[in-house]
């Protein structure tokens, strides 16, 4: 029978022992014995005994080592701090502290001063209680507060406390380490804090060491990681740069309206001193006849001179050349058009054959990433050392049901609020849903694929276990595990709910500290951190939770097309399943790795009606408008409908053809350039097609001339200006090739060279027809049906209602001597605005635009944004050449004791401290800190068969297994030279367990690239997380910071490097660090520079337009000003539309804006070059007649009746990027060259060419076409 005694207030005596040596097992924690009860003196260790109380208790290893305690004791206390020491023994003071703590109470020959046998059997001690200094326990607890675990991101106290490290102090974690529900006590422990005295006992308060101090061994102080005061000062993010302002009001806009004020003032002051000047000079109506001292008068003493200038005459001469070729080149299409058709359609067929060949992008890394990037080569990088980063199929569950409930822990605390999702039935179905994903099978070539053949499984083969970041793996994925609870018919001791509050906590554990000793630890053997697998909390009160996240890592595979058509075929089961899952109390959001590509491709099948719809508008309009129709009559023969579809044929040949060329040399295509690429060439096709069919409609034939003649005259005077725009819009286009942007390069690319065979084919192929079409109308033979032949009877030609509306009321209107300074107010106001807001335009491209309004992704994105509470893994990329086997080299990158406080670890580190600024939101996982911790001789961790070499994990009970290193002074250093590369490749292959939870084989197999053979370390990562991020701009200052970290650590890496030794890096060789973080670098790296490149981009293209209009206008310099300055405008009013219709600059913008310059010569060159070639008698009259060659019936009625289609678009990139921007374009193109352009050259044209005007007087003296003249 066993007998309890009370020995509560006994007397002790110093020497006196409590306990010795083990007796019988403890009831409550089976596999742990009792100690024996002893009440005599110390007694000397066995020699045994001698290097095991060297290791844990050197403070004892004196004299005859009289102690309470023997080997086997010191054995069972070694086995039992193993996990603490694994976790602690990185701050030296830390771990001597707890070592202390536990060697008193084991061993210490005055036992009885501090320590009081409560409960006692015949031969066992069954309960003590331990007097522990308040002091000693608070600066135990304050060394050990910060010591961080490297592979869980966590500190080491959230794993060793039974709580999260925040909940952790001084009393609890003493009392937790002696409670026998934590499964390393055999017995209570039961500690009494106190300083002074308490019932006769003396507290242990033996000295302590600080974090900040070294240990007598020689051990150094704590690294900045493991103890906060070791750092100085926290820092401190710089203040955010004060909005630059005037007053109070934004700068921009202050300046803009001062400006534009002050413009209005000096032009309105300019315009009424002309005018009064007017007024007062008095002129001859007979002044232009008179005068016979200017050279241009038709009675001039001397008509075959003029006094032109170099230039005016250089210009004259290049205008004739241009004009006798191309006149020539069309009486040549006319009369030959077999010959010019054949050989047009060989050359298109030719040259679209090239179709066979192509390929279409629809990989968004390659879309939006330059391969020579730094994203780009840093993910290659990445990629080709440790493999292409994980497949990720992920869901987010949420529940309508209203059943927030609370609980309350039977022990004592405070009631603690459960969300809706947290409620067990919930997390039954949730475990339910989770198991038939699990189970879903997918055929591929006609195999089944499963979840198994794909998924990562970090300790496979040992455990074939996929990873699965879900709450459920707390509980084993298992029903029963869920279910399991302690109680009785009256109380529930412990369930899921206590479990939970756990595992938050501790998620590595391996046993909770409640009374079902379930783990925490994921089934794949690896910890599932709260942060990932919960989400909708408030800070860390995880127990708040509206959220459930479900994430399933898959291998991904880059060269390996059978893997990845096995990926992708069990994601599209996945999918599958989900859109027809359905349950009343569970809301899903759910996206796999193929979901976007697979909802963009759906997105454009699905707008391929809209666009085909858009085109066929425009189509119907070009065949209609084309004809002149005279009088009802004639309708079938003054339309030109086939004329019309020959026209469109031909823009969609030049389109062809550009494809085809650029598919021969292997160039892929890209969705913005099938979608926006005829587009484009439609634009600029039908507008050079309608000048050239409405010039011949209003054209007089002269006398004697022949069709083709008339055509080669009016192709000599229409095609310089169509050659001019189209020119300038090849040179722009080839020029932004340049960008680094491979969306705007290849969209640059074809459509330059689409662009100028468009025009090609116009003046041969359209020109042809053109000829042949008039031959039938002339012989008064029917459109499309051109057997058919109508009674004779000309029909007199007249002027279209539009035309003569242009001629007659709108021109004179705008030209008005008071409606032109309104129209120049307006018009720099606008551009004043839109100056103002350029810097306001939001960067980025928000990836919920991208897909289409009815896409399940857009729930998913709404909810990550929602409810996730931390950002995606990025990764410190350290290059191979970094000798690891050194002390310096250790030194540049790990964060434990000894290590540089710069290096790559503790930088890190601090910036993690202000995750706000840096967006880096924990301590890394440190590979090689972990590492250290693992090889130490104290530990069981690193152990070898002494037969055979080969490693033997920590839970193998084999004699022949010996520790890797020996119990010396150099042996508890680091591993250095040979011993390092030894030991690494068995950290490496070491699977985590209960008796060492330091293998490095699930959390970084993958982190460390060895050399072949294992003869050194190559490439290595270090792996941490971003704060959330939500929106483009978050993503962008996430990569911005990061690039600003890796700099400062490789730039400090860089001056060690300077006093390097071969012995510190092999050949000096220089360490660079990189990021990788996900993909979302790759896409996102643009908009670190798209505003220099957008900058750029449009510089470059309107200088080449400024240069080849400046050539092609015969080098009328003023003119390509004019040109350029409004282009200008036009693209800073783009700037404008952007910020007020919300539409971001991207590739997508940029791709628009590279087009909108292209467009705008269209809008432009041809009004300048015919207000340049003008002879009218003055800058008014030249601006009127100017007007006569305008694009309103071309480019923007055509474009008009597309774009409003756009606007039915299902996809949002549609209607922001494509239905608005493009409206925005032709509307402020049309404006600006059909309405403030005339005005402008009204107000500042260049002067007229007397080379130009003189050319014309001789070239039209004796013809009815000198009466146009006006001279």
């Amino acid at each position: 029978m066993i007998t309890v005694f009370l020995l509560s207030f006994c007397q002790v005596e110093a020497q006196h022992c409590v306990w010795y040596g083990e007796c019988g097992e403890s009831v409550k924690v089976p596999g742990k014995k009792y100690n024996c009860k002893y009440t005599g003196s110390p007694i000397p260790l066995q020699s045994e005994g001698y290097d095991l109380l060297t290791e844990l208790c050197p403070g004892y290893d004196y004299g005859n080592r009289s102690l309470c305690c023997n080997v086997d004791q010191l054995r069972t206390l070694k086995g039992s701090l193993q996990l603490p020491l694994q976790f602690l023994s990185r701050c030296p003071a830390c771990f001597f502290n707890l070592m202390n703590l536990f060697c008193e109470l084991t061993c210490s020959p005055h036992q009885s001063q501090f320590m009081n046998a409560t409960k006692v059997d015949n031969i066992n001690v069954l309960e003590v209680q331990y007097y522990i200094g308040q002091t000693f326990s608070n600066a135990m607890y304050n060394a050990c507060r910060d010591v961080q675990a490297p592979s869980s991101n966590v500190k080491a106290l959230s794993l060793l406390c039974g709580k999260d490290a925040k909940d952790c102090n001084a009393t609890n974690w003493i009392q937790y380490m002696f409670n026998i529900e934590n499964g390393q006590t055999p017995f209570p422990i039961i500690p009494i804090f106190s300083d002074v005295p308490v019932s006769g006992y003396t507290p242990m308060n033996n000295k302590t060491y600080a974090c900040t101090e070294g240990l007598e061994d020689g051990s150094g102080p704590c690294s900045c990681q493991d103890c906060t005061k070791a750092c100085g000062p926290k820092p401190v993010p710089p203040p955010l740069p004060p909005p630059w302002t005037i007053l109070g009001i934004d700068a921009m806009t202050v300046i803009m309206w001062i400006s534009y004020i002050a413009f209005l003032l000096i032009f309105i002051g300019a315009v009424l001193g002309a005018w009064c000047y007017r007024k007062r000079t008095i002129m001859s109506e007979y002044g232009p006849i008179l005068d016979s001292n200017n050279p241009l008068s038709l009675n001039s003493d001397n008509p075959d001179q003029v006094n032109a200038s170099c230039c005016e005459t250089l210009g004259e001469r290049f205008e004739n050349v241009l004009r006798l070729i191309f006149s020539s080149w069309g009486s040549f299409c006319v009369r030959h058009p077999s010959v010019v058709l054949l050989g047009s359609l060989i050359l298109v067929v030719a040259s679209s054959g090239g179709l066979v060949y192509m390929r279409i992008t629809t990989d968004p890394v390659d879309l939006w990433s330059a391969p020579t990037s730094q994203a780009r080569q840093e993910k290659d990088y990445f990629d080709s050392h440790f493999g292409p980063f994980f497949r990720t199929v992920q869901l987010i569950i949420t529940s309508p049901l209203q059943i927030n409930f609370t609980y309350s822990p039977y022990f004592g605390g405070s009631d603690v609020p459960f969300g809706a999702v947290l409620d067990k039935d919930i997390l039954h179905q949730v475990l339910d849903l989770q198991l038939d994903i699990e189970g879903l099978v997918a055929t591929y070539e006609g195999q089944n694929v499963t979840l198994k053949d794909l998924c990562l499984a970090p300790l496979a083969p040992y455990n074939n276990n996929c990873t699965i970041l879900s709450v459920l793996n707390y509980f084993q994925n298992s029903h029963a595990v869920l279910d399991h609870s302690i109680g009785d018919d009256f109380f529930v001791y412990a369930d899921f709910h206590s479990h939970f509050l756990y595992c938050v906590s501790a998620p590595a554990s391996l046993n909770d500290t409640t009374l079902l000793h379930d783990p925490c630890l994921g089934t794949f053997g690896g910890p599932v951190f709260p942060w990932l697998a919960l989400g909708g909390y408030d800070e860390t009160n995880y127990n708040n939770a509206t959220a459930l996240v479900i994430t399933f890592p898959l291998n991904n595979y880059l060269n390996d097309t059978v893997k990845l058509g096995k990926a992708l075929a069990w994601e599209k089961e996945f999918i599958s399943f989900m859109k027809n899952y359905k349950n009343p109390n569970l809301t899903v959001a759910f996206s796999a790795e193929r979901s976007i590509e697979d909802e963009l491709d759906r997105e454009s099948n699905s707008d391929i009606r809209t666009i085909v719809i858009s085109y066929a508008i425009m189509f119907i309009y070009i065949s209609l408008a084309l004809g002149h129709i005279h009088s009802f009559n004639r309708v079938m023969v003054d339309s030109k409908i086939s004329l019309g579809i020959a026209g469109i044929l031909i823009v969609l040949s030049s389109v062809a053809s550009s494809l085809g060329i650029f598919s021969y040399f292997g160039i892929p295509l890209t969705l913005i350039v099938i979608e926006v690429i005829p587009f484009l060439v439609l634009a600029v096709g039908v507008d050079n097609i309608f000048i050239i069919v409405q010039t011949y409609q209003r054209d007089e034939r002269m006398p004697q001339e022949e069709l083709h003649q008339q055509i080669g005259r009016i192709l000599g005077d229409v095609a310089p200006s169509m050659f001019l725009s189209s020119f300038s819009e090849t040179v722009a286009f080839f020029l932004g090739a340049l960008s680094n942007m491979p969306a705007v390069r290849t969209f640059s690319l074809f459509a330059g060279l689409a662009v100028f065979i468009d025009f090609l084919l116009q003046i041969s192929c359209f020109v042809s027809l053109l000829g042949l079409d008039a031959k039938r109308q002339e012989g008064n033979r029917l459109d499309i049906i051109c057997c058919v032949k109508l009674p004779e009877g000309q029909e007199a030609k007249t002027e279209s209602f539009l035309f003569r509306f242009f001629k007659k009321v709108y021109a004179p209107f705008i030209l008005k001597e008071w409606v032109r300074p309104i129209i120049v107010a307006v018009f720099v106001g606008m551009l004043s605005f839109s100056i103002a807001v350029v810097n306001k335009v939001e960067i980025g491209l928000d990836q919920k635009l991208s897909m289409p309004d009815d896409s399940y992704v857009l729930d998913y994105f709404k909810n990550l944004t929602e409810y996730l509470h931390t950002g995606a893994p990025v990764y410190f990329v350290v290059e191979d050449g970094l000798n690891y086997s050194s002390p310096e080299g250790q030194n540049v990158v790990c964060g434990g004791v000894g290590c540089n406080n710069n290096s790559l670890v503790q930088q890190v580190y601090a910036a993690s401290l202000i995750s706000n600024y840096t967006t880096i939101a924990f301590t890394p996982s440190s590979w090689l800190d972990d590492y250290f911790d693992w090889v130490k001789p104290q530990s069981t961790c690193c152990r070898y068969y002494n037969n055979t070499g080969t490693f033997c994990n920590a839970s193998v009970v084999n004699s022949s297994c010996v520790h890797c290193r020996p119990m010396t002074p150099s042996g508890k250093q680091r591993p250095e030279g040979d011993d390092f590369m030894r030991f690494l490749p068995m950290f490496l292959s070491d699977n985590p367990n209960v008796k060492c939870g330091k293998g490095g084989h699930a959390a970084y197999a993958t982190a460390v690239d060895l050399h072949p053979n294992n003869t050194g370390v190559g490439a290595t990562y270090f792996m941490t997380y971003h704060t959330i991020l939500k929106e483009s701009p978050d993503y962008i200052d996430a990569l911005k910071m990061a690039r600003i970290l890796a700099e400062n650590i490789s730039q400090i890496a860089t001056d060690k490097n300077r006093k390097c030794n071969s012995s510190f890096f092999r050949g000096c060789s220089l360490i660079y660090i990189f990021l990788l973080c996900s993909v979302f670098y790759v896409f996102y790296e643009q908009y670190l520079t798209i505003a220099y490149d957008t900058a750029l981009n449009l510089s470059v293209s309107l200088a080449s337009i400024f240069v080849v209009t400046t050539v092609l206008l015969g080098f009328e310099l003023w003119s390509a000003v004019i040109v350029s300055l409004t282009i200008a405008m036009i693209l800073v009013n783009m700037f404008g539309v952007m910020w007020l219709w919300n539409i971001s600059l991207n590739a997508v913008s940029l791709v628009n804006l590279v087009m909108c310059c292209g467009i705008s010569v269209e809008f432009c060159s041809h009004i300048v070059r015919a207000f340049s070639i003008s002879v009218k008698k003055n800058r008014v009259e030249r601006a009127e007649e100017a007007l006569e060659v305008n694009t309103f019936f071309g480019i923007t009625l055509t474009k008009f009746g597309g774009i409003l289609i756009l606007a039915l678009s299902k996809s949002q990139i549609f209607q922001v990027f494509y239905f608005r921007m493009y409206l925005a374009i032709v509307l402020l193109g049309a404006t600006h060259g059909l309405i403030f352009l005339p005005v402008l050259l009204s107000y500042i044209g260049p002067t007229v060419n007397k080379a130009k005007v003189f050319a014309a007087n001789q070239r039209y003296a004796g013809t009815e076409r000198e009466r146009l003249l006006n001279y």
